[in-house]
């Protein structure tokens, strides 16, 4: 077991961070003779939100594939909760509490808003299929928890509106957000955000940063998100680790790496006052 105890400290607005939840130790992806992610090492605290940047190009979503599954590292080692986690498939992953959207938006286009998110309950899903098709006692009860369970989500992310609207009539920045529910909706420990505001305008992005913090602050989850837009990281997170062609150069507080010379000489380009 992995001593992963660390002492509780409270941010500037009052948030409560708490140990270290989840470690990329050493990890080294490769796919053939490319190698996308070097000898990276960092953390995640519970109840943070950590920032992963770096150009295009950088291994930042290969990164958040090996942590949800999707990609298993050929070095290194994933720890969780204190433990060190062995190879998983993505539902493996997400029934540990790790939920994540997409930097390509991966939702039922045929679907309403409301039945995408109950997708998002499967995994508190645990009526047998004969009891489903009856839709008696155990059933019917578990199906009313969850549709109460999504209806205070779609409230929460102000989508009442469009909640049996099909999913393949609404603007982009609409969809980020249904996706956004969906992964709520399985109520997870950690959420994982690919670009959550790519392609947004800007007072989308101000919609989207704003339910972020709101998710963090209202409901303790910790996230680790993926965004370019330096603005948002800076405003949004507590600590960021920066990528660059696979190799880790920047880990700190959004301050430490915007004056980090290696950080400004290969992402940011100049230095920000």
């Amino acid at each position: 077991m992995n001593d992963m105890s660390q002492e509780t400290t409270v941010t500037a607005d009052g948030r409560k961070i708490g140990g270290v939840v989840m470690e990329m130790k050493n990890i080294t992806l490769r796919f053939g003779g490319v190698v996308a992610i070097r000898d990276i090492s960092f953390d995640i605290r519970e109840g943070e939100i950590r920032a992963i940047i770096g150009p295009n190009g950088a291994g930042k979503s290969s990164m958040l594939n090996v942590i949800s599954g999707f990609y298993h590292p050929q070095e290194g080692e994933v720890w969780y909760k204190g433990e060190r986690r062995p190879p998983m498939k993505p539902y493996q992953v997400a029934q540990q509490g790790i939920a994540r959207t997409f930097q390509n938006i991966a939702l039922f286009e045929g679907m309403s808003v409301l039945d995408n998110v109950m997708t998002g309950r499967i995994r508190q899903m645990k009526a047998g299929l004969f009891a489903q098709a009856l839709w008696k006692g155990t059933a019917e009860r578990e199906e009313v928890a969850n549709r109460e369970a999504v209806e205070k989500i779609i409230d929460f992310l102000e989508i009442q509106h469009i909640r049996k609207t099909p999913v393949s009539r609404l603007p982009y920045g609409l969809k980020k957000r249904v996706e956004l529910a969906r992964a709520l909706a399985a109520e997870p420990s950690i959420l994982l955000l690919d670009e959550p505001m790519a392609g947004m305008n800007v007072e989308e992005k101000e919609d989207m940063s704003r339910f972020i913090l709101d998710v963090n602050d209202e409901f303790g989850t910790t996230i680790a998100l993926i965004e370019h837009d330096m603005g948002v990281v800076m405003d949004l997170s507590d600590r960021v680790v920066v990528m660059d062609y696979g190799k880790k150069i920047g880990d700190g507080t959004p301050e430490e790496v915007r004056s980090n010379q290696a950080v400004i000489d290969a992402y940011l380009g100049v230095a920000h006052d």
